[in-house]
């Protein structure tokens, strides 16, 4: 089988290796899809924290049961996708229900190979049953379990203000999971493209273009004056975290799950009066990944909302790098086998 190998930070190279044998507990997937996420592009840039090189990148997936035990509850020929995050089962976080954030946590893609290969193998634990969903679908319920995982994180209430701060695929996830749960959303980006998509195509009612408005003095006219009770941050960026505990209203709730290497800094007596909850969302849990396939089938996600972008698998190589150039408008790229 082929695979394709990120070297170091900007490189890619394709390598021929062995199918994957069948294992007990796992199977052996045939890939049909993989999505390109911000952990891809960033390990591509070298700024991913916990990377490693050579790395196969890749964690977004739609496949195929290429080889499975008997009584492994699948079937040859089966579409699945899975949960990319392979957790111990006897730490603390795992026996207390946050296998998300396991404390021995191996990320398909991240800390161990990942998809970008024609066939890989996988815990039987990990696996989705596709039942009717299209590859794409497929391919999409990860980055969208995210977002769904962090509005779970926040308890975003009914007609609450909810700022999300990144227009990028994982910020789009929370706007709708946001938008699902009851919020009212505000989009804050500085990308105008981006903005007009959240408009355009998520039907978000308050965008926020922060490189050419006051957004302080937008939000408090947005919100009358209250400012939001939920601040969640799709970035990652340094400035742009530590810039938002100043969005908060009174007794919100802050979450982060862009990340960044860096210290964050905040005024301690400000956060203190507000009585504020700052709270990080790490990966997500199967019932976000449930919720957000019950919601494709329902009709409240739309999936071909997203991708904007397709690539054949033997060309990913040449044109990668183009995905991290704004002007090329990508919210989500598709890669086919």
């Amino acid at each position: 089988m082929e695979s394709l190998v990120c070297i170091k930070p900007g490189e890619f190279a394709y390598r021929t290796a062995d199918t994957p044998t069948l294992q007990k507990d796992h199977s052996v997937l045939e890939i049909k899809r993989i999505g390109i996420c911000g952990t891809d592009l960033h390990a591509f840039e070298g700024t991913q924290p916990y990377f490693e090189y050579p790395r196969i990148l890749g964690h977004e997936l739609a496949a195929i049961i290429h080889d499975t035990e008997d009584n492994s509850g699948f079937t040859k020929g089966e579409a699945v996708s899975i949960i990319p995050y392979f957790h111990c089962g006897h730490c603390v976080a795992c026996i207390n229900g946050k296998p998300n954030c396991c404390a021995q946590m191996r990320v398909f893609g991240v800390h161990i190979d990942g998809g970008m290969r024609n066939y890989v193998a996988v815990p039987n634990y990990a696996l989705l049953k596709g039942e009717g969903m299209s590859f794409e679908e497929l391919a999409l319920i990860e980055p969208l379990a995210i977002g769904a995982h962090s509005i779970q994180r926040a308890h975003v209430r009914k007609e609450e203000f909810v700022l999300v701060i990144g227009a990028g695929p994982i910020g789009l996830g929370i706007m709708e999971f946001a938008r699902i749960a009851g919020g009212k959303v505000i989009a804050a980006d500085v990308n105008p493209q981006r903005l007009s998509f959240c408009k355009e195509k998520l039907k978000v009612e308050h965008v926020i273009n922060v490189m050419a408005e006051n957004t302080t003095e937008r939000l408090k006219e947005i919100t009358d004056g209250n400012m939001p009770t939920v601040v969640i941050d799709a970035t990652g960026n340094l400035k742009a975290i530590n810039t938002a505990f100043q969005y908060m209203a009174h007794g919100a709730r802050y979450v982060l799950v862009g990340l960044q290497k860096e210290n964050i800094s905040f005024s301690h007596p400000e956060f203190h009066k507000r009585e504020a909850t700052l709270m990080s969302s790490r990966n997500a849990v199967r019932s976000d990944f449930e919720h957000v396939m019950n919601s494709m089938r329902n009709g409240r996600v739309n999936p071909s909302t997203y991708v904007t972008h397709k690539l054949s698998f033997n060309t990913v190589k040449e044109q990668f790098a183009s995905l991290l150039d704004p002007a090329n408008g990508v919210i989500k790229a598709m890669i086919d086998f």
